[in-house]
């Protein structure tokens, strides 16, 4: 199916794999690019020569398209723009507004730029900036999310700007993408539904936490690290909702130092990514030094499989997802159905 993004971007198909911390590692990305779809990078959690290695073995599983989701706002970002230059990546995708500068840096050297927004006047400031496409995300989507749902956002920013626009938040199949395409995007984004695969290295006990969940297991808090953030609802995640000020941020430090160690961030470093954190938002500096604490949360059962000690970012797809297809096969299944949605319209008619 050809659309605006799998012309931009070269791929087989308009689907998109989100750059899930810890999750979207170089099997899960190397096997949706063999699936035909875009598989893109989680960086924010790898140090630059995790990254580079990871680029490298991305390279070697697969001659397909794929992209690096980096964090503009990181104290490295110029340094993570320069792997994706050298590595011979296709697509850079930004969870934060990328800077013009590093928009012009990533565009003279061939790479697609594609940030992610909530709103449209993100959308807007990243289009005039010189960005090739934006991913938009309503509030269905996993993770940090907004208020809008994705079916009054997304029809917003679709008339707002001239570049593709990929739909994100609360897709998983092929009615989906045919709904997404009906609004005018150019494609699907999916977090989600891709960690549920059987190429995600997602440890089985954890996926079998999102495969028993309903809709009403997935929530939004902002007991984690102060903003609105879509997870499934556990016993932890009670517990940070219910504990006082003092204790939650005696916790998260503890968690802010073992990232600090893993990630090789400084203090100093990790402090410049806190204020890039809390610039523009009405965070406390509590919150802040709670937002460190988030990738351990994460990697705690996204890596160690500890449902117990970490959290689950999750769409609200996970409450209607019940099984681990390949990616192969799932986006095989999901362009079979677009067809037969567009098969069964045509003949309406």
């Amino acid at each position: 199916m050809e659309t605006a993004l799998t012309r931009l971007v070269g791929i087989r198909h308009p689907v998109v794999q989100t750059g899930m911390g810890w999750v979207a590692g170089p099997r899960l990305v190397s096997a949706t690019a063999d699936a035909g779809a875009l598989g893109i990078l989680a960086s924010a959690t790898m140090t630059l020569d995790q990254l580079r290695a990871a680029i490298a073995e991305v390279r070697c599983r697969t001659d397909a398209p794929f992209g690096v989701n980096l964090r503009a706002d990181a104290a490295d970002a110029g340094d993570r723009v320069r792997l994706i230059v050298d590595g011979g990546v296709r697509v850079a995708s930004f969870a934060l507004a990328p800077s013009p500068e590093l928009i012009t840096e990533l565009k003279a050297a061939g790479v697609v730029v594609i940030p992610s927004v909530g709103a449209r006047r993100h959308a807007e400031k990243v289009a005039a900036w010189g960005a090739d496409a934006v991913i938009v995300q309503g509030g269905e989507g996993g993770g940090h999310t907004g208020e809008v749902a994705t079916s009054v956002l997304l029809p917003q920013v679709v008339d707002a700007v001239r570049i593709p626009v990929v739909a994100a938040g609360g897709f998983f199949d092929g009615r989906g993408l045919m709904a997404a395409l009906a609004y005018g995007a150019a494609g699907v984004a999916m977090g989600t539904r891709f960690l549920l695969t059987s190429d995600s290295t997602v440890p089985d006990a954890v996926k079998a936490r999102y495969l028993a969940a309903t809709v009403k297991d997935v929530t939004v808090t902002r007991a984690v690290d102060g903003l609105p953030h879509r997870m499934l609802r556990t016993d932890l995640v009670a517990a940070l909702e219910r504990s006082g000020r003092a204790r939650s941020l005696l916790h998260a430090i503890r968690r802010a130092a073992g990232f600090r160690k893993l990630s090789g961030l400084t203090w100093r470093q990790m402090v410049q990514d806190g204020l890039a954190l809390r610039h523009g938002k009405e965070l406390s500096w509590s919150q802040v030094l709670l937002a460190a604490n988030t990738p351990m949360l994460l990697r705690s059962a996204m890596v160690d499989g500890r449902t117990d000690l970490g959290v689950m970012a999750a769409g609200q797809v996970a409450g209607v997802i019940d099984d681990l297809p390949s990616c192969a096969e799932l986006v095989e299944r999901i362009m079979k159905e677009a067809e037969e949605v567009r098969t069964r319209l045509t003949a309406a008619r």
